[in-house]
């Protein structure tokens, strides 16, 4: 009778809670009755404690664990009969999911924004660049401008410098004519002048056009079939000369001499002086001299009263 009652033993069974978003129905206990003799009616009930004693802790065996997963009630009220699936319901983590998101479209955002703002920090950078390198080009061009406008301006003043020397030298000049002879020997001596300046430019076109031109023309041809290059012109060697001159003039700062013009005016100062001890009008003609010394310009002093005397 023992090993028929231990082969009868009650099982005991483990909950499956089944996958996740299923829930399953609580899962009954069924006891069942061990068939025992008549006879054996003490080792019954001694049985039936054993099994009393053993099932007893069994409620928290059974006891279903709280799942993760909140059912909706319809679903509870409705699926209590069957062991169907159920609609797939959201976990307890998607507000985490959706934060997520929303500070991810706010990054990407932001960081849009910021590649723009960048683009137009670097466009600003290289304009700024290009415009300080205009601006510092500009400053070498004015610096350069202004080297070349002081030496202008010095050669300038050492023209007018020179400029204002010889018209002293040209008053002197005149005034020495003046002091040494008669008015009438003044102006001879300027129609001289004259006449000899007149003279050398004629000599000067003659040459010009004439033998220099043909020699000019003889020397070129020559340079050019020996590979040569042509002499130059007359005229850029001629300025070349006077800028040559002018600087030994400026450099060595002297004034024109008037030693040819004292003796171009000697002569004349002598042969008025013959005529006018001939003609017996000396003592005339030097009040008339000493008048022009005192008004070098216009008609002498006292010209027209003797006349008419």
């Amino acid at each position: 009778m023992s090993q028929h009652i231990q082969h009868h033993h009650q099982a005991q069974y483990v909950h499956y809670t089944g996958p996740p978003g299923v829930q399953l129905q609580p899962q009954q206990q069924i006891h069942t009755n061990v068939g025992i003799a008549p006879q054996d009616t003490t080792r019954q009930q001694h049985v039936q404690q054993q099994q009393h004693v053993h099932i007893q802790p069994q409620p928290q065996v059974y006891q279903q664990p709280p799942q993760q997963s909140i059912a909706p009630s319809t679903s509870a009220a409705s699926g209590s009969g069957s062991a169907t699936t159920g609609p797939i319901v959201a976990t307890g983590d998607w507000t985490k999911d959706l934060v997520h998101l929303a500070k991810t479209a706010e990054l990407k955002k932001h960081a849009l924004t910021l590649q723009l703002h960048t683009a137009h920090i670097l466009s600003a950078h290289a304009s700024l660049e290009q415009k300080s390198k205009t601006i510092q080009d500009i400053k070498e061009q004015k610096n350069r401008l202004e080297s070349e406008r002081t030496k202008l301006l010095n050669a300038l003043r050492e023209i007018n410098e020179d400029r204002d020397k010889v018209e002293i030298a040209e008053a002197t000049m005149s005034r020495e004519f003046v002091y040494s002879s008669s008015p009438i020997s003044y102006h001879v001596a300027n129609i001289t002048l004259a006449c000899r300046c007149e003279e050398l430019r004629l000599k000067i076109t003659q040459l010009t056009d004439g033998e220099y031109a043909i020699a000019k023309r003889d020397v070129d041809r020559l340079r050019q079939d020996l590979g040569q290059q042509p002499l130059p012109s007359l005229q850029s060697t001629m300025d070349e000369k006077s800028a040559q001159y002018l600087q030994a003039r400026r450099l060595a700062g002297s004034t024109p001499d008037t030693s040819q013009f004292q003796s171009a005016s000697a002569p004349n100062a002598r042969r008025q002086t013959k005529r006018s001890a001939a003609t017996g009008e000396g003592t005339s003609d030097d009040q008339d001299s000493q008048g022009a010394s005192k008004r070098p310009r216009g008609r002498p002093k006292g010209s027209r009263n003797k006349k008419a005397g």
